[in-house]
């Protein structure tokens, strides 16, 4: 699978969004093997963090002067939440920008394959727990997936909401993962 959609990823065209009014970030999804079946890593934040408290996300943040691309961005942002080296992530491609419905960032995911198990170092301040979810469990949709609707500074928009272990993953996360599993499912077809 993962060849596969390392080559899927690098074929297709990325949806980028130029808006100088939203905080540009990005995010890594990090996906790998254990037992025999892949998963995707998250992680929840916790209360202590300005924005997204106790939500459920990918390791990420805002783009800092330093970083010389939004690839880099997210590979400095997991080393500083979670610990993943960026020498230990092979980068398989980007997905479509993400914009953020009510704190104005703009996030440009990177899925990287990391190895498993893997010694994780949580920043305390920024990270409650790691939550894994195998990709598998995320594709069985009758179980783990909805869509709604919600209002967001007075507009509704569409929604989409993934179960895992009495875990909420909604949001821009949400709508990332979305696209992730639908090229994940076009690869049996590929």
């Amino acid at each position: 699978m993962i060849e596969k959609l390392s080559k899927v990823l690098a074929a297709r065209a990325v949806s980028h969004i130029h808006n100088p009014d939203l905080v540009v970030s990005a995010v890594l999804v990090p996906i790998f093997l254990k037992d025999g079946e892949y998963n995707l890593l998250f992680i929840q934040r916790t209360d202590r963090v300005r924005e997204h408290k106790r939500q459920i996300s990918f390791p990420g943040g805002a783009y800092e002067e330093s970083d010389k691309s939004l690839l880099i961005t997210a590979l400095r942002e997991a080393q500083e939440e979670v610990g993943i080296s960026p020498k230990d992530v092979t980068v398989l491609g980007e997905l479509d920008d993400m914009p953020t419905a009510a704190t104005n960032y703009l996030i440009s995911p990177w899925v990287g394959l990391i190895p498993y198990p893997y010694q994780f170092e949580l920043d305390k301040w920024e990270t409650e727990e790691l939550l894994e979810v195998p990709i598998s469990t995320l594709l069985d949709s009758k179980n783990c997936f909805s869509e709604g609707s919600m209002i967001v500074n007075e507009r509704e928009m569409v929604s989409y909401f993934y179960r895992y272990q009495n875990r909420l993953i909604w949001g821009a996360t949400a709508r990332i993962m979305k696209q992730l599993l639908e090229i994940i499912v076009s690869l049996q077809e590929y």
